[in-house]
């Protein structure tokens, strides 16, 4: 047990009553909270009901092959701080904290009850709220291996990414140091999450820019029913599921060759996607149709009568996204989507400020996402959305015990 483990603070489990929800495969019942094993599992509606908490510990970090939850807060960081030690131990602090909220505990001594002089440990708005299948997963930027003599450090799958037919990137919503994802199935819980991150590494690091997203548009699940993006279609019907393991290790997770720190690890590809909600809805049903390659309703692909039917794609238009997207048309290439619908507001102009925080991982960028957005060049659907924000990260590999830490791969000499 750690030292933050003993602190006597109240904890979210500690203010509420769990119920005996039972899971499948591993789980465990800890203090009365439900936790889930991350691969292979998805939750029964009883768990889910219990908010149950997702491991920490892996040999991959939760929240890429985890059953994909309701919600996100996404957030990039640039270092403000030169001092490596300084950062390395804000990472370490980091670990401690997100192992303590992704187990349904409050921050380090907790929200009240300290010295009324200092400020607390927590910032209190998560008490009372189950763990609701929280996960934390942290990324490193490009742009961190110019710091803290790293550039030795950097993979080659690390690439920055080109510039794409159709991009109009605003770089105050691209980029970054480093970047936290957080999931849950209640928002407040993935907001206090960032929030007490980004209060953690205040004078080490800032927050260069973040994103909330509602309505998961992909399922790591095959068998639970297929989300709709915000315009209206089925998304990920053939994403890789969390239970395929040769898939995973075959197009998710990086096996060390290009840097030995990154075994178990992977790529981060995260893009902010508007949609011209007002063009498209204006579209008529044939059109839309014909732009994605599927029908509205069930979601099958043209000719066919089931939304996983196989897709027959020379009868799909040659423009169509679907066929594009395809890794029949990509030499294969196939990434894990874990993508998120947001609204913004609006423009100013009276349009919505909505559409895909896009959130992919895969074992090589190059082969991965740049190889597909390439080949999306001539896509009909381009003429109803823009890429407008952008990031890669190195993925580092997961926590694998309670001495474990973030980035000490990469950052720890004995490693």
């Amino acid at each position: 047990m750690t030292d933050t483990d003993k602190a006597p603070a109240p904890s979210r489990r500690a203010l509420i009553g769990w119920g005996g929800a039972g899971l499948a495969l591993g789980a465990a019942a800890a203090g009365g909270a439900v936790a889930l094993t991350r691969e292979g599992d998805d939750l029964q509606p009883t768990a889910a009901e219990a908010g149950a908490a997702v491991d920490f510990h892996g040999t991959h970090q939760a929240g890429i092959a985890t059953p994909v939850q309701d919600r996100l807060h996404f957030a990039a960081f640039d270092v403000t701080t030169e001092d490596r030690a300084e950062f390395v131990q804000m990472l370490k602090d980091w670990t401690a904290a997100a192992r303590r909220m992704t187990a349904g505990k409050a921050v380090g001594e907790g929200a009240y009850g300290g010295l009324a002089e200092a400020p607390p440990d927590d910032t209190g708005e998560a008490l009372g709220l189950k763990p609701s299948r929280l996960t934390l997963t942290v990324g490193f930027g490009p742009s961190l291996f110019e710091k803290f003599d790293l550039a030795g450090e950097r993979p080659e799958a690390l690439v920055d990414l080109p510039q794409f037919a159709g991009d109009n990137l605003d770089k105050n919503r691209s980029g970054g140091d480093l970047c936290v994802q957080a999931c849950a199935d209640d928002p407040q819980v993935a907001v206090h999450a960032i929030r007490n991150l980004a209060r953690i590494g205040f004078g080490k690091v800032v927050i260069k820019w973040s994103q909330l997203g509602f309505g998961k548009t992909s399922s790591t699940t095959p068998d639970a029913q297929t989300p709709r993006n915000l315009m209206g279609f089925k998304d990920g019907t053939r994403n890789i599921a969390g239970t395929e393991t040769d898939r995973l290790e075959k197009f998710v997770w990086a096996d060390g060759k290009d840097k030995d720190w990154m075994a178990g690890g992977s790529y981060l590809v995260a893009r902010r996607i508007r949609m011209h909600i007002e063009t498209w809805d204006r579209t008529s049903l044939q059109e839309q149709e014909d732009v994605f390659g599927r029908d509205k309703g069930e979601g099958a692909p043209v000719g066919k009568a089931k939304e996983r039917d196989k897709p027959f794609l020379p009868a799909m238009k040659p423009d169509a996204h679907v066929r594009l997207a395809h890794p029949d048309s990509n030499g294969g290439a196939t990434i894990l989507r874990r993508g998120y619908s947001f609204t913004d507001g609006t423009d100013g102009l009276g349009r919505l400020d909505a559409g895909l925080f896009f959130l992919a991982y895969m074992k090589d960028v190059r082969e991965g996402f740049i190889r597909i957005q390439r080949h999306l060049a001539t896509d009909a659907l381009n003429e109803y959305i823009q890429h407008v924000g952008s990031a890669v990260f190195a993925v580092p590999p997961g926590v694998r015990d309670k001495d474990d830490w973030w980035g000490r791969t990469l950052f720890s000499k004995e490693a």
